[in-house]
C-alpha cells in the first residue's frame, strides 16, 4: 500500500496575537513576518472577559473584524510578492530621480536633509553613474556603495577620504530613501537591510546630551513661545518617546485603564509594538483632549521646533545644547538615576537589545565616579 504523502502546511505570514492588559482585557495586534523582518500592527481592538453571553458575542464580532483585516493584509503581501506593486512604469524610475523626489518630500515635511541628499546623488553617480534604475538597487549594489565610500570617494572640499561618521550619515540617508520607496510600493523590500552588521559602516559611540534634574526644573518654570513645544518636550522627558512617535501620537493611542494610563503604538523607527505606561508627571504635560484620531501635539516642523527649544533653554538658563532628541536621553538617565534597572529602562525606551541602553548606564556610572571623587583632597592639610 502506497504511503500517504505528508502535506506540509505553509506558515501564515501574518498572525493575530493578543497582549494581556492590566484591566483584564486583551489587546489584538498583527504579527507580520516578511522577507526575514518582523513587524507589528496594533488593531485598537480588545477582547473583554467573557463574564456574560453579551461579552462572548462581542468578542466573536471583534475576532471576525480582526480576521477580516488580517485577510486583507495577507492579500496585500501576496500582491507585492507577485510583483503586482509594479503595475506602472514607476519602478523603472532612475535612482537619482527618486532621490530628487525623496528630497522634495522631506522639504515639504520641514526635514533638514537637502545637503545630505544632494551629496548622496553625487556619490551614487560617482559610484555607478546616473542611469541606474531604482529597481536594480540590490544587496550587491549596496555592498559596492559601502566599499566606494570607504575606499574611493573623497571630499570635494579637501580631496581627502571622508570621516566614518560622514559615511554613516550618507548610508543612513540612502536607507531612508529606500524605505520611502518600499512604502510607495516601488521596491518589495529594502536591500540595505540584507547587509551584515560587519558590512555596514560603524561609527564611534556618540555622546548623549541629556538634562539634569535641575535643568528640567528650570524649563518647567520658564515659559516657551510655543506652548505645544513645551508640553511635547517635557512629556518626552517623562515618557521617553522618540520625536517621530511624539509627532504621530493620537488620542486613540492613549488607553485609560483602571491601573492607569498607557500608550499602545507601533514605533515609527523600528516598526515594533510599544506598551508604555504614562506616569502622573508625564500626564501633566498632555494638552486638553480632543477627538480620538486627532494628534495629541500640534507641532511645527523640526527645524522650527529646535530653534524655539534653544530660545526656551537660553531663557531658562540651561546652557546645554537642546534638541528634540534630548528629551528621550533625559528620560533614560532620569530612570537609571532614580534606580530603575537597565532591562526595564530598555523596554520603556522600546530598545530591542539591552546593549543599546548601556550607553545611558555608562553615563550614570561616570556620574557616580565624579561624585565619589568630590571628596578627593578634602582632608589634606
Amino acid at each position: 500500500m502506497a504511503r500517504k504523502k505528508l502535506q506540509v502546511k505553509a506558515k501564515e505570514p501574518i498572525r493575530i496575537r493578543v497582549k494581556s492588559l492590566a484591566n483584564g482585557n486583551r489587546s489584538l495586534y498583527l504579527d507580520i513576518y516578511q522577507n526575514g523582518k518582523r513587524s507589528y500592527e496594533f488593531l485598537k481592538m480588545y477582547l473583554v472577559p467573557e463574564t456574560s453571553q453579551a461579552a462572548k458575542i462581542q468578542n466573536e464580532n471583534t475576532l471576525n473584524a480582526a480576521n477580516a483585516i488580517k485577510a486583507q493584509r495577507i492579500l496585500d503581501l501576496a500582491n507585492n510578492r507577485a510583483g503586482i506593486f509594479d503595475n506602472t512604469n514607476k519602478a523603472k524610475i532612475l535612482l537619482v530621480d527618486w532621490l530628487d523626489e525623496y528630497k522634495k518630500r522631506q522639504d515639504r515635511k520641514g526635514r533638514v536633509t537637502a545637503m545630505p541628499i544632494n551629496c548622496l546623488k553625487e556619490i551614487v553617480t560617482g559610484y555607478k553613474g546616473g542611469k541606474i534604475r531604482l529597481q536594480d538597487v540590490d544587496k550587491a549594489y549596496c555592498l559596492g556603495l559601502v566599499d566606494y565610500l570607504r575606499n574611493r570617494h573623497t571630499s570635494h572640499r579637501t580631496g581627502q577620504p571622508i570621516k566614518p561618521v560622514t559615511m554613516h550619515n550618507y548610508t543612513q540617508c540612502f536607507t531612508c530613501a529606500l524605505n520611502e520607496a518600499v512604502r510607495d510600493g516601488l521596491l518589495p523590500s529594502n536591500p540595505f537591510y540584507k547587509l551584515d552588521r560587519t558590512d555596514k559602516i560603524s561609527v564611534p559611540e556618540s555622546p548623549r546630551t541629556y538634562l539634569e534634574k535641575e535643568d528640567v526644573k528650570k524649563l518647567i518654570a520658564t515659559e516657551c513661545k510655543h506652548r505645544g513645544i513645551k508640553q511635547a518636550f517635557l512629556f518626552c522627558c517623562f515618557c521617553g518617546l522618540r520625536i517621530s512617535d511624539i509627532e504621530a501620537l493620537r488620542w486613540s493611542d492613549i488607553v485609560r485603564a483602571d491601573d492607569g494610563w498607557h500608550i499602545e503604538i507601533t514605533m515609527k523607527k523600528t516598526k515594533e509594538p510599544l506598551y508604555l505606561p504614562i506616569s502622573e508627571e508625564a500626564k501633566k504635560w498632555l494638552p486638553e483632549q480632543k477627538e480620538g484620531q486627532d494628534l495629541v501635539f500640534g507641532l511645527p516642523s523640526r527645524p522650527h521646533i529646535n530653534k524655539l527649544l534653544k530660545v526656551w533653554a537660553a531663557g531658562a538658563g540651561v546652557t546645554k545644547h537642546i534638541s528634540c532628541h534630548v528629551g528621550r536621553h533625559t528620560f533614560a538617565t532620569l530612570m537609571l538615576s532614580a534606580g530603575a534597572d537597565i532591562y526595564t529602562t530598555s523596554k520603556l525606551l522600546g530598545h530591542s537589545e539591552v546593549t543599546t541602553t548601556q550607553i545611558y548606564a555608562k553615563i550614570i556610572n561616570q556620574k557616580k565616579v565624579e561624585a565619589v571623587n568630590l571628596v578627593n583632597g578634602m582632608f589634606n592639610d
